[in-house]
């Protein structure tokens, strides 16, 4: 199977299959890790398709090909990391052209926009994505990409994909709309289908699933685009490693079962945050308190794993309860079997502390893993209790 054909099949199946076939040459069921730097040529120029693992490898080109099948994209590029995968598109600019952000976005693509790329010239704003009026009025004569995440990190805000795309494109044909979809996954939402022209992901997160491999990945059906990316991708060199990608590839198998999960947890968990006396406010598109619920209905399978609340006290009475859970881990990073809690505004969103998007001091983002739910529970309980 390849990712020519997923009309076909189900999403369920292309996770399992999709640019995967069994070894040809032994025939493994699991793709091979093919843990080498070069390839033999039979001739100067002459090759099997690979010459030097920067370039290409086997392990990576199915990596590739089944996340471009799980986005409906004709094209995938796996890198190193997220950030890498942010870095690349970014490399594709030139100065003056303009970049049209959501106002609540990850700490490092923040960082990358504000501290490195906007010294080059290339020139970036902020908008509230809920509000596409707003949206439409930000737009400028040399804006080049509108750049969205949804939900959003932290504050889980549900961004209208067809909606913006629409108002993108017609604005200029040639503004591509960029979504970071590693909240989501392809599981939960597709934003290609909904008329976006680049996805980006942090692999290291659900698609991984296993807190145990670091990557990103591009997905896009625009072909020169892919063409400049791919230069771009051999000529800097930030390409994950054949097991990193054999990694994501095993952790992609369950995506599917995974986000089930971890939308029923997610979902409990908010329920149970929502009506306890100590938490202020909680933040979870599958709650019919949040603002975009039903537009999240819409969009979204299930409302994801992801949710932010406020307890009453303050940052100081967040500061403590971050310290006092038991499964859930202290610890930056999201998306893996394993729960975790963070404070955003001193973990992950660092960065944006002065900035108009800096995050509250208060706020506590959680990652609802695969424990059994109650245990999940119990667990915050307690730790509410003690505040």
């Amino acid at each position: 199977m390849t990712a020519r054909n997923p009309e076909r099949y189900k999403i369920e199946t292309l996770a399992i299959h999709a640019g995967q076939a069994p070894d040809p040459a032994t025939g493994a069921v699991m793709t091979p890790i093919y843990q080498t730097s070069t390839f033999v040529q039979q001739g100067v120029g002459e090759h099997k398709g690979y010459e030097y693992a920067r370039t290409g490898n086997p392990t990576r080109t199915a990596l590739e090909a089944c996340l471009a099948a799980l986005e409906g994209a004709a094209h995938g590029l796996a890198f190193a990391s997220g950030m890498a995968a942010i870095d690349t598109l970014l490399k594709v600019f030139d100065p003056g052209d303009h970049v049209l952000a959501g106002n609540d976005v990850y700490g490092g693509t923040f960082r990358l926009f504000d501290k490195q790329y906007k010294k080059y010239g290339i020139e970036f704003s902020y908008v509230e994505t809920t509000d596409l009026e707003a949206v439409r009025a930000a737009l400028r004569p040399n804006t080049r990409w509108v750049w969205l995440e949804t939900p959003t990190n932290p504050r889980l805000k549900v961004a209208d994909l067809r909606a913006i795309a629409q108002a993108a494109h017609d604005h200029d044909p040639a503004v591509r709309v960029v979504v970071d979809n590693t909240f989501a996954t392809p599981y939960l939402q597709q934003p290609l289908a909904l008329g976006a022209d680049v996805v980006v992901h942090s692999t290291t997160k659900y698609l991984g699933g296993h807190s145990d491999v670091v990557g990103g990945a591009v997905l896009t059906s625009d072909p020169q685009l892919h063409a400049r990316l791919a230069f771009l991708q051999n000529a800097a060199g930030a390409v994950p490693g054949p097991l990193d990608c054999f990694l994501v590839l095993r952790g992609i198998k369950t995506l599917a079962v995974r986000m089930e999960r971890h939308g029923e947890n997610g979902l409990a968990v908010a329920q149970f945050l929502a009506d306890h006396p100590q938490v202020a406010e909680v933040i979870y598109p599958g709650l019919e308190s949040h603002p975009q619920h039903a537009l999240a209905r819409r969009q979204m399978r299930n409302a994801g794993g992801m949710v932010s609340f406020f307890v009453r006290g303050g940052p100081g009475a967040a500061r403590a309860l971050v310290a006092r859970t038991r499964l859930f881990a202290l610890a930056e990073s999201l998306g893996g079997v394993e729960s975790l809690i963070e404070l955003p505004a001193a973990m992950t969103h660092g960065s944006t502390q002065g900035s108009p998007l800096e995050v509250d001091a208060g706020l506590i983002r959680v990652s609802v893993g695969l424990e059994h739910k109650d245990d999940l529970i119990a667990d915050l309980a307690q730790a509410l209790h003690s505040l």
